[in-house]
């Protein structure tokens, strides 16, 4: 029999009744409902009672679906200048928006932007924002319709400052009204724009914006230290998953960075700037360094490079490399000071000893050293062989030292790092192990150095055979807990004796003293005190070729000073690389200005000292009234400049708790209806963009140094114009 006919005869042999059949499936449909009701029961029972499903935990999901956080933005460090004037230091900018959604209350209170006040609000954003008021009423309208949670106004509404906010909220509340919100934005300031910017280096928000982070310098090397701990908000949502207000649960309050007080003067230091700005412009050099410390501490009191840039304008530069600890480079004749030292502490040093330099040349092995002058001075003594800068009679003097000349050369610190903590420092390189290459380092060439291995080197000499390191740190504070970490002078070697040293200094004095033997005479000079120096000049390798470049300017020029010279309290070293033009002059137009800026200062600095104290502590003078703030300024050796006629004084220039010099100007805002143009004559430039700042009021500058001319006249209402200052560095 086939299947299929099996298949019928068992149908039809069990075919029941329509009835039956019914039954049949009804208890099928039935039973199966039952179990799976219990199976469900058994599953909705285990989640209650273990709270986890897939692994995912519901008391988790609830909370996150009902429980918000904010970020609490820790603020960065200030970087400081050894007075405790600002170099670096946070600022906040904020960006508008307005709530629309209704349910946005705190109690009774309306904190969304409500239909009625539209033109209202409209109003204030074109008073302190410029912002067109019909545009602005249309965003809340459109807005509004859309069913949109919030609305902002474009680029106008961004990069708003601390006083702007505060006008807007000012005048809702004397409308009585509500709508608008802020979200606050990190930002850093450098308010003295080029100022030794390649050591300063830059910091800026992370894209994820997780707060500022240090890209180069000091921003980048202290960035662990001037970089807070973000705190934490927590507050409930309503169903729409918008924050309630007053339901915060918990805080965690954020930690700011630690403030880092440098070595720089700014006085000094603005200076130097402008100096090398006028020489870079003259010569067009491919570069040009300059470095001045304190010989007693190693202290770096101003430090600069060409070219430059500005950190607020990060497009004005394309070579970020810190010249100071990143380039490599052959010295040239300034090593001679440390080879005579050598020499002197070595007993071979004879400075009556003569030679007698041949138009030839010295033959050493297969190499011929030169002098400069190719022999036209003729007999030499040892002494002059320092003042007129002779290669011949260093190398006779390396020949005698042999070995031990290449130890002194580990000893002043050369082929290694100073470790100055700045990013990518330089080792430099020491000489090929061949005699020639070796004998070449005893006039600068044949070794690579960095300018701070060059100044770490020449402290060995200014201070007495006492080699320091070079600092760049005064201290750090942390402004928590009111910590403060010193830097201390660090001593690193002492390759020479004291009387080596001073030996060294008095013949240096020949090289500007000498008429006859000196190769600087008369290009540098400090009124009332003498000068220890000793000029360079060596030959640059062609990056390409490796070969020398000749003729021409094609040389890196280069003068160290060390004043006064019987016991010097500071160091300068000054570099100009592959100049268009040169003159034996041209560092000197650095030099002397700078050198008689720094005595001075110096000696002002002692005069005060004895009658108003080093430095004062700025208070708090904002809610004061105006009459009591400025007396409060005046008593504390500060000079109070008021602006505007109000009872109330409302901000100030400089925060309360900073400590700065005496004399020093300390701007006072007052709750003024109308602001008037005050005298700046004689103000600097960091004075003229604090009160820029205060006021909002736009400010440039043409020149630098202190103010002799404004575009606005004394007195003037102010009404937003837009304000230009002539500087000049004669206060």
């Amino acid at each position: 029999m086939k299947l299929t006919d099996k298949f019928k005869q068992y149908l039809k042999k069990n075919n029941q009744t329509t009835t039956n059949n019914r039954k049949k499936v009804g208890i099928i449909l039935f039973a199966t409902s039952i179990g799976l009701f219990f199976l469900f029961v058994t599953r909705l029972s285990y989640i209650v009672i273990v709270g986890d499903v897939a692994g995912t935990s519901l008391a988790e999901k609830t909370k996150n679906l009902y429980e918000g956080s904010e970020v609490i933005k820790a603020k960065r460090g200030t970087i400081y200048d050894r007075n405790g004037i600002p170099i670096a230091e946070d600022v906040t900018s904020y960006s508008i928006y307005a709530v629309l959604n209704q349910n946005y209350k705190d109690g009774n209170k309306n904190l969304f932007a409500e239909k009625a006040n539209f033109n209202k609000l409209a109003k204030i954003l074109s008073d302190v924002l410029s912002i067109d008021q019909e545009t602005a009423v249309n965003t809340l309208e459109d807005g509004l319709e859309q069913q949109l949670w919030r609305v902002s106004f474009g680029s106008k509404g961004n990069n708003i400052t601390l006083e702007q906010k505060n006008a807007i909220e000012d005048a809702m509340e004397q409308e009585d009204i509500a709508g608008f919100h802020f979200d606050s934005h990190p930002a850093r300031l450098y308010p003295n724009g080029v100022f030794s910017s390649h050591f300063i280096g830059y910091a800026v928000a992370n894209d994820d914006d997780t707060g500022l982070v240090g890209k180069t310098g000091l921003e980048a090397a202290y960035n662990d230290v001037l970089s807070g701990t973000d705190g934490e908000i927590v507050y409930q949502k309503d169903n729409n998953q918008n924050p309630l207000p007053g339901t915060v649960a918990e805080t965690v309050a954020a930690v700011d960075g630690k403030d880092v007080y440098t070595t720089i003067d700014s006085r000094i230091q603005s200076y130097l700037e402008t100096l090398m700005d006028s020489v870079f412009k003259e010569n067009k050099p491919e570069n040009l360094t300059a470095n001045l410390m304190d010989a007693k501490t190693g202290e770096i009191i101003a430090m600069a490079q060409r070219p430059t840039y500005n950190p607020e304008n990060l497009d004005s530069i394309n070579d970020w490399q810190n010249l100071l600890v990143e380039d490599n480079y052959e010295p040239g004749s300034t090593m001679k000071i440390l080879t005579t030292a050598a020499a002197i502490d070595q007993g071979i040093f004879n400075e009556n000893e003569t030679f007698t330099p041949s138009p030839d040349g010295l033959k050493l092995y297969d190499a011929t050293i030169n002098d400069w002058d190719f022999g036209q001075k003729g007999t030499l003594t040892m002494r002059q062989a320092l003042s007129w800068s002779s290669n011949i009679g260093m190398v006779t003097l390396e020949q005698r030292m042999a070995d031990r000349w290449q130890q002194y050369l580990k000893e002043f610190g050369f082929g290694r790092s100073t470790y100055s903590g700045l990013p990518n420092e330089n080792t430099g390189i020491t000489p090929e192990d061949n005699p020639v290459s070796q004998a070449m380092t005893s006039f600068g060439q044949a070794i690579g150095v960095t300018n701070f291995q060059m100044m770490q080197a020449f402290t060995s000499v200014a201070n007495n055979g006492t080699m320091l390191k070079p600092q760049f740190i005064s201290k750090i504070v942390d402004g928590n807990t009111g910590e403060e970490t010193v830097t201390q002078p660090e001593e690193v070697g002492h390759p020479i004796t004291e009387e080596a040293a001073a030996k060294v200094r008095e013949y240096m004095r020949d090289v500007v003293e000498s008429e006859n033997y000196g190769s600087a005479y008369g290009v540098y000079e400090l009124p009332g005190y003498n000068i220890s120096a000793k000029t360079g000049t060596a030959q640059v390798a062609d990056p390409t070729t490796g070969k020398y470049l000749s003729g021409g300017t094609n040389y890196l020029y280069s003068v160290v000073l060390m004043f006064p010279s019987e016991e010097p309290e500071y160091i300068l070293y000054l570099t100009i690389k592959l100049p268009e033009k040169h003159e034996s002059t041209v560092l000197g137009e650095i030099a002397n200005p700078l050198m008689k800026r720094v005595m001075d200062l110096k000696n002002s600095a002692l005069e005060e000292s004895t009658t108003s104290g080093s430095e004062t502590t700025v208070g708090d003078y904002r809610n004061l009234d105006t009459e009591s703030a400025a007396t409060d300024v005046q008593k504390a050796g500060l000079i109070p400049i008021v602006i505007g006629d109000g009872e109330k004084v409302i901000a100030q220039s400089v925060d309360s708790g900073t400590s700065i010099m005496p004399g020093e100007r300390v701007l006072l805002v007052t709750d003024s209806d109308k602001y008037y143009m005050p005298d700046t004559t004689s103000w600097s430039k960091a004075d003229l963009i604090k009160f820029g700042s205060l006021l909002n009021v736009d400010v440039s500058f043409e020149g630098d140094g202190y103010c002799t001319k404004q575009s606005v006249e004394p007195y003037t209402e102010l009404s937003g114009q837009s304000i230009k200052f002539t500087l000049s560095e004669n206060e």
